[in-house]
């Protein structure tokens, strides 16, 4: 259903490239051109104005609708500009949910979503509500499927056990490790569901951490093994794991772009993936 790697938009408006139309549409194209079909929005990104970014883009290219598919979110509320919110909160109630499913369907100019997902989890979630609001989506033919994202175990099987849902996205990265312990890849291996990982690259070029000079050790020497780019190696410690996580690639460039198409032809040996893990944790492996 998704590309093997997703197309994130979040730095495409004003949180990042402040793409004009133009711009979104070549990005747009150069995904396509790669194979990336899978797109990544959010009602919130770029202070809930990017979705229209995207949409107005989109609209006015000759691309079939139903040759890409388009994920968003929902369920935080933050104060901006756009929104007149008191404080920054998760909210799923009836309303919300399905008040933001429309606003996106708007404008994102389209007349389904293929996935939406809850954004964060939130204490006050009630399954029911959300089972419910659910249900009419996929009746109303607004919405395909449904999942989450920065769940956790219990989290994923409160809302799965009454309403199938087919992806929890989470962070992975060299610098976050700790879905490969926690129980999240498993449970999705065992439901035989795709993981989607944000922020795949992590920390690595913005921080120069302790950590970050341990796996740049690592990372060079491996570049030299495989011919590639840093970013690439970065990408190809993420897919190497057996849950087949989908990174969502959230770059503006592309440049960046087209490396991380290339990263699907790398395959790391055994060894080296763990030359990556413990570079990163700063030990072996217990």
């Amino acid at each position: 259903m998704f590309s093997k790697l997703i197309v994130g938009t979040m730095r495409w408006g004003i949180w990042g490239a402040n793409f004009s139309i133009p711009e979104t549409q070549n990005f747009i194209d150069a995904s396509l051109e790669d194979g990336l079909t899978t797109f990544d929005c959010a009602d919130i990104y770029g202070n809930y104005t990017t979705e229209e970014l995207f949409g107005k883009a989109f609209s006015e290219m000759s691309v079939e609708r139903d040759s890409v598919q388009i994920i968003s979110k929902c369920g935080i509320e933050m104060p901006c500009d756009n929104r007149n919110y008191k404080v920054k909160a998760y909210n799923y109630s009836k309303h919300h949910i399905l008040n933001s499913v429309d606003n996106s369907l708007k404008n994102l100019h389209t007349d389904y979503l293929d996935v939406l997902l809850l954004h964060r989890p939130s204490p006050l979630m009630n399954p029911e509500e959300i089972i419910e609001c659910f249900e009419i989506l996929k009746s109303q033919g607004k919405v395909n499927e449904f999942g989450v994202s920065n769940f956790s175990v219990s989290q994923f099987d409160l809302i799965d056990q009454h309403f199938p849902l087919i992806t929890n996205q989470i962070e992975v990265s060299i610098n976050e490790t700790k879905a490969f312990n926690d129980g999240t890849l498993e449970q999705l291996m065992m439901k035989k569901l795709s993981p989607m990982a944000w922020s795949p690259m992590g920390n690595y070029f913005s921080e120069k951490t302790e950590q970050n000079l341990r796996i740049k050790k690592v990372v060079e020497k491996l570049c030299e093994k495989y011919g590639c780019e840093e970013d690439q190696i970065l990408l190809a410690f993420i897919l190497k794991h057996p849950s087949k996580i989908l990174p969502v690639i959230g770059t503006s460039s592309i440049k960046h772009l087209k490396n991380a198409a290339a990263s699907l032809k790398i395959n790391l040996e055994h060894d080296d993936w763990f030359l990556l893990l413990e570079a990163s944790r700063g030990k072996e492996v217990d």
